[in-house]
C-alpha cells in the first residue's frame, strides 16, 4: 500500500470488462464488472455499449463509481458493452487516454479497451503513419489528442478496407508484441484476445443469456456469471448472434505475472487454476521457513499483506494481531499536497493500532519495496506507537528490473534493491531486520511451473525481447496537444 504518492508501489495496469447479452441491461452488468475490478486501475474508467445500430461510449476520469451514475447508466442501452478502469502506463493520466477507445470503420464503428502494455508501440506508430489518407504525424493520425498504445492498434483494427474486423484481427494480432489482454467490440459483435505469453490474465464466463469475458474471475462472480475458462494465450474469441468461436493467431509460449499472485489481483481470484489468497498464504509461511525471529506480534500491511501476515503467523506460531487501520474511503486524489502535507498525510491512509504494537516485537509483513519511502514512513508509525522491535518481512524478492508488460514500477535507478543490499535496505527503512523471500520460495506458492511465470522484474529475464531502450517508455507517444475536452466525459456517438 503506498502511503506516500511519490512512493508509488506496483500499479497494474487496467482491468477489462466484456458481454454480449440480449435482453440484459449490459450497462449495468460492465458497471458492476468494473467495480470489481477497481483495483486494477483507478486513473479513469468508461463503458462502451452497442444496440445493434450505433455504439455510445462515456469515459471520465476518476473511479468507477465517480464516473457513473443511475442516470448515465439508463441511458447507455444495448445487448453488447465493453469497459475499462485505466491505470496509465503508456501515455498520461488524461481524458482524452481514457478507454475504451472508439473508432469509426467504413462499415460502422468499433470500441476497444487494453489491460497490459506493448513493446512495439513505434513499429504500431509508423503502421498507422503508413494507413492511406494519413498524415505524416502518426500520432495525430491515431488520434488528435491519444497518446497511447491502444489508440494505436484500434486505428489499426478500424481500417479494414476489402474485409471484416475479425479477418484484419487475425491479421494484426501476430504483430503485436508485448502484453495485452484486449476487448473489443463493433455495432453486433464482442471481441477478446491474449497475447501469446498470457502475462495479464483474462477469463471467460457464461451468462444465462449470454457470455463474459474479464481480467478476473471475481468480476465473473460479481455479475452472477459462471467461470467458463481461461482466454488462451495466442487466443482471439468472437462472440454473435452466432455464438461462440475460437482463432489461434499464435503459439502459446506462457509466461504469466508472478506479481499477480503477489499484489496485483484481488484475493479471490484464481489463476491458472491457483487462487491468489492461498498463494499469499503459503508465501507467508514460506518467509517464516525462511527467516523466522523472535516476536511477539505478526502484522500486515492492508490489504495485499495481511494473507502472508497470517501464513506467517501460522507457520512461526508468532499470534498475529491488526496493527494498521487502513483507512477504506480514501480513493485516488488529483490534489497534490505540500511537502509538509505529504509527510503528514501518510496518516490519511494507514494508522498503527498502538495497544497492539506498545511494548511489542513486531513482524511486518508487506508484497514488495520499490523505493523503501513507505516502509520507512510505517516503521517510523510504529516505532513512535511503542513498536521495541520492527523486523520487515517481503513476500517477493527484491525488485531490481523495472516492468514492461503492463506494471508501473519505478525506473531502474530509482529500485531502492537495486543500488543497496539487504542490510543497507533494512538500515535505509529503520528496520531491525529485513528478509525477502526467495524466488525459488515464491514460485514454489504459486504452483506454477517456473518456466511458465514472467519473472523479469527479480531477474531481468524478459520474456518477450525489448527494443532498444529509446524506444520504450511511457511518454514515448506524448505530443503537446491541448484538447477543449480535458476533463469532460463526452458521449461520443456513432449515427446510424
Amino acid at each position: 500500500m503506498a502511503l506516500d504518492p511519490q512512493d508509488q508501489g506496483p500499479q497494474d495496469q487496467c482491468g477489462v470488462f466484456g458481454v454480449w447479452a440480449p435482453g440484459e441491461d449490459v450497462a449495468k452488468l460492465t458497471y458492476f464488472g468494473l467495480y470489481a475490478l477497481q483495483h486494477r486501475g483507478q486513473e479513469s474508467a468508461g463503458i462502451a455499449v452497442s444496440n445493434g445500430r450505433q455504439i455510445l461510449v462515456y469515459k471520465d476520469m476518476g473511479l468507477v463509481s465517480q464516473v457513473f451514475d443511475e442516470s448515465t447508466l439508463d441511458s447507455l442501452q444495448g445487448h453488447l458493452a465493453i469497459g475499462h478502469a485505466r491505470y496509465s502506463t503508456t501515455g498520461a493520466s488524461t481524458w482524452e487516454n481514457a478507454q475504451p477507445t472508439f473508432r469509426p470503420t467504413a462499415d460502422g464503428s468499433i470500441a476497444l479497451g487494453h489491460n497490459g502494455n506493448l513493446i512495439n508501440t513505434h513499429e504500431l506508430r509508423d503502421m498507422v503513419a503508413d494507413l492511406p489518407e494519413r498524415t505524416s504525424d502518426p500520432v495525430r493520425a491515431a488520434d488528435p489528442v491519444s497518446t497511447n498504445d491502444t489508440s494505436l492498434l484500434s486505428e489499426l483494427l478500424a481500417h479494414h478496407p476489402d474485409t471484416t474486423v475479425e479477418e484484419r484481427a487475425l491479421e494484426l494480432l501476430p504483430l503485436v508484441k508485448g502484453a495485452f489482454c484486449l476487448v473489443w467490440m463493433n455495432e453486433n459483435t464482442l471481441y477478446a484476445a491474449r497475447d501469446p505469453q498470457g502475462i495479464r490474465p483474462l477469463v471467460l464466463g457464461r451468462l444465462a443469456s449470454g457470455w463474459v469475458v474479464a481480467s478476473e474471475d471475481a468480476a465473473l462472480a460479481t455479475v452472477g456469471a459462471s467461470v467458463v475458462r481461461e482466454v488462451e494465450p495466442g487466443e482471439m474469441i468472437v462472440i454473435d448472434e452466432n455464438g461462440l468461436r475460437s482463432h489461434r493467431f499464435a503459439e502459446p509460449e506462457r509466461k504469466g505475472c508472478v506479481f499477480e499472485y503477489v499484489y496485483l489481483a484481488r484475493p479471490d481470484a484464481n489463476i491458472g487454476g491457483r487462487n491468489v489468497h492461498e498463494a499469499r498464504v503459503e508465501m507467508g509461511r514460506q518467509l517464516a521457513r525462511e527467516f523466522p525471529v523472535d516476536a511477539d506480534v505478526v502484522i500486515g500491511v492492508p490489504e495485499s499483506g495481511i494473507p502472508a501476515a497470517t501464513g506467517f503467523a501460522e507457520q512461526s506460531g508468532v499470534p498475529y494481531g491488526q496493527g494498521f487501520v487502513k483507512n477504506s474511503y480514501v480513493g485516488r486524489t488529483f490534489i497534490q499536497p505540500s511537502q509538509t502535507l505529504r509527510q503528514l498525510g501518510i496518516r490519511l491512509k494507514l494508522n498503527a493500532l498502538e495497544h497492539v504494537i506498545k511494548g511489542k516485537r513486531v513482524v511486518v509483513i508487506d508484497d514488495s519495496i520499490v523505493r523503501g519511502n513507505t516502509q520507512k514512513a510505517q516503521i517510523r508509525m510504529l516505532r513512535e506507537a511503542g513498536a521495541t522491535e520492527v523486523h520487515v518481512r517481503i513476500s517477493s524478492p527484491p525488485v531490481k528490473w523495472p516492468c514492461f508488460y503492463g506494471i508501473d514500477f519505478a525506473t531502474r535507478a530509482e529500485l531502492i534493491a537495486n543500488g543497496l543490499d539487504v542490510n543497507e535496505i533494512a538500515a535505509s527503512i529503520g528496520a531491525d531486520s529485513l528478509g525477502y523471500i526467495s524466488l525459488e520460495g515464491m514460485i514454489a506458492s504459486t504452483e506454477q511451473s517456473t518456466e511458465k511465470l514472467c519473472t523479469a522484474c527479480f531477474t531481468g529475464e524478459y520474456p518477450v525481447a525489448l527494443p532498444d531502450e529509446s524506444l520504450l517508455g511511457k511518454h514515448l507517444l506524448e505530443v503537446s496537444l491541448q484538447s477543449p475536452t480535458a476533463g469532460k466525459a463526452l458521449p461520443v456517438l456513432n449515427n446510424p
